[in-house]
């Protein structure tokens, strides 16, 4: 059994090899880390891609850092959409957007790191986020540009 250390020198390792080159597939992350002297199982790199809030977008593994790092714009958005199922209000100030499993996070710190007025929260799970304005107006606002960027 792996301890604490392990794991998070594996993790680190994982994000390394995705910020260097594409990776398409688990298999090939499987032989990367293994030459590097990680041991690995395919539950285990499954594990580790979703706890990482990895996404796979298109034809590559994309971190969420990677896919937020300029999310202040919503091109910048559009790996992420394809995630993005619906969006719908649930009262005068919660928001709610509903993704694929496993991509709520990823949303979730995209639209954290866009640091938008009208955002004061969120909260996500593996497949609903929750966005918490101060008021009706600043949800109107938010779901007007939600649907806008993710065209739902």
């Amino acid at each position: 059994m792996l301890n604490d250390h392990q794991r998070e020198t594996r993790r680190a390792a994982i994000v390394r090899l995705l910020r260097q080159a594409p990776v398409r597939k688990q298999a090939d992350l499987a032989r990367l880390l293994q030459r590097e002297g990680h041991a690995v199982t395919q539950s285990s790199i499954s594990r580790d891609l979703r706890e990482l809030g990895v996404l796979k977008a298109s034809d590559r593994y994309v971190l969420p850092g990677d896919a937020d790092i300029a999310a202040r714009t919503r091109d910048n958005f559009s790996a992420l959409a394809q995630f993005v199922r619906d969006v719908r209000t649930a009262g005068p100030s919660l928001t709610v957007v509903k993704s694929t499993v496993g991509a709520a996070q990823s949303v979730a710190a995209a639209i954290d790191k866009s640091e938008w007025q009208e955002v004061v929260g969120t909260v996500s799970g593996d497949d609903t986020l929750f966005l918490a304005t101060i008021d009706g107006r600043a949800q109107a606002r938010l779901v007007e540009r939600l649907n806008r960027i993710f065209r739902v």
